[in-house]
């Protein structure tokens, strides 16, 4: 299993401290495979997507411990995880996927968490770059790439992601009561995946559209252009050995005394 660089960060940054309890507050394939590989006490990972907590179980690698939970939850219901605490805490992606499950309550995300963090707390998130046009060809494809895809998903009756940069993830931080101890970015170099998953993504939506009200010709359309943010990006590949543009983030923080 191969670690994403933001993990091995993390990894870095708690050091010798060891992971005790650890929550997995926005769970995924990807994060729920890292923390197998940790030395925990237990752990506890959250979803609010029932296809996310079937796809994370079936592909954790070896079997669950006793006093491991994953657990499908809300975190705008106050009694889940109710006078729990936990040692390690992890926040991957969570803020920007919110809006998909409880639209307009992200500035409160933080406060949420607050009793739940006895030790150290990780976010990890993307800056966002769907509302900027960029001026560099390669910038200004990923762009596109994120406003058409957005696009298919509101006229598929569903809501986007809405990422949150890190200055005001901060921000909300220091209002939670939170010290911030480190913050880093991290460069993005997308390649052919992310072309192709962006685009099946947006195939899948446009075969809805016609129970959404939306006319053939259109969704027509639409696969059209498909084709051509396919083409366009593959021959961007090509030409800068991959799409470098935009960046990751890694936040630690840790309750004030």
């Amino acid at each position: 299993m191969q670690i994403s660089s933001l993990f091995k960060y993390v990894e870095q940054l708690q050091g010798t401290t060891p992971w005790g309890n650890l929550l997995d507050t926005g769970t995924g394939v990807k994060s729920l495979q890292w923390i197998s590989t940790l030395k925990t006490d237990s752990w506890s990972a959250i979803t609010a997507s029932e296809a996310m907590a079937r796809s994370s179980k079936e592909s954790f690698p070896g079997t669950m411990r006793a006093q491991d939970r994953l657990i499908v939850g809300n975190w705008i219901d106050n009694e889940l995880l109710k006078g729990e605490q936990f040692d390690t805490v992890l926040v991957d992606y969570l803020v920007g996927a919110i809006d998909g499950f409880a639209p307009y309550w992200q500035d409160l995300v933080f406060e949420r968490l607050r009793p739940l963090v006895k030790g150290r707390m990780y976010i990890i998130g993307l800056e966002p770059y769907v509302p900027i046009v960029a001026q560099d060809e390669v910038g200004q494809y990923v762009g596109d790439v994120g406003r058409f895809r957005d696009s298919c998903l509101l006229m598929a009756r569903e809501r986007p992601y809405r990422e949150y940069p890190s200055d005001w993830i901060i921000r909300h931080l220091h209002r939670a009561d939170f010290n911030v101890i480190s913050g880093k970015r991290f460069p993005i170099r997308f390649g052919e995946r992310f072309v192709h998953a962006q685009m099946n993504m947006c195939k899948q939506r446009i075969a809805r559209l016609q129970h959404c009200g939306v006319q053939a010709n259109v969704a027509t359309a639409m696969l059209e252009q498909v084709n051509e943010l396919t083409e366009r990006g593959l021959k961007l590949i090509a030409k800068h050995n991959g799409l470098p543009t935009g960046n990751d983030y890694v936040i630690a923080a840790e309750p004030k005394r």
